[in-house]
């Protein structure tokens, strides 16, 4: 190859790789859940819900979302247009399955909820606000399935 011609090849790649956007490889996508929860806990926590994911790139999906926990704690509450972000999404269906949970949570007439939870890779940040008696520390599991 003569010189002229790697000369001109490298100003082309230079050219190119300056002009173009860089390749993105399974970028992340950016999923949020909206939520209402109901819940009560005795030693034993159990929480049921409803709520939709939804992503930057048009996907959604309604899910149920529920949790179970054990410790000591006490209370029945309501949590209402609760929010939450997930982290480290490549495609929606990554955001279903058990997150490992811990809470403490102190709650009289107004409740409220703010938790980070994690699934491997997958972070999930929650929000919410609500109504009820709450009061304890435990430990658990926070579940999202689809909806069917």
């Amino acid at each position: 190859m003569s010189s002229h011609r790697i000369v001109l090849s490298a100003l082309l790649a230079s050219a190119l790789a300056v002009t173009m956007p860089p390749a993105r490889a399974a970028s992340d996508i950016d999923c949020k859940l909206d939520y209402n929860l109901t819940g009560w806990s005795l030693v034993y926590k159990h929480t049921t819900g409803t709520g939709r994911v939804t992503c930057n790139n048009g996907a959604s999906m309604p899910v149920r979302v529920s949790a179970k926990a054990i410790g000591v704690t006490a209370g029945k509450w309501k949590i209402d247009n609760g929010k939450g972000r997930f982290t480290d999404v490549h495609n929606i269906r990554e955001v279903l399955g058990h997150y490992a949970q811990a809470s403490a949570n102190a709650g009289i007439v107004k409740s409220g909820e703010a938790q980070i939870l994690s699934k491997g890779t997958v972070s999930l940040a929650l929000a919410g606000g609500g109504e009820g008696v709450n009061v304890g520390i435990d430990v658990g599991a926070f579940n999202i399935e689809p909806m069917h």
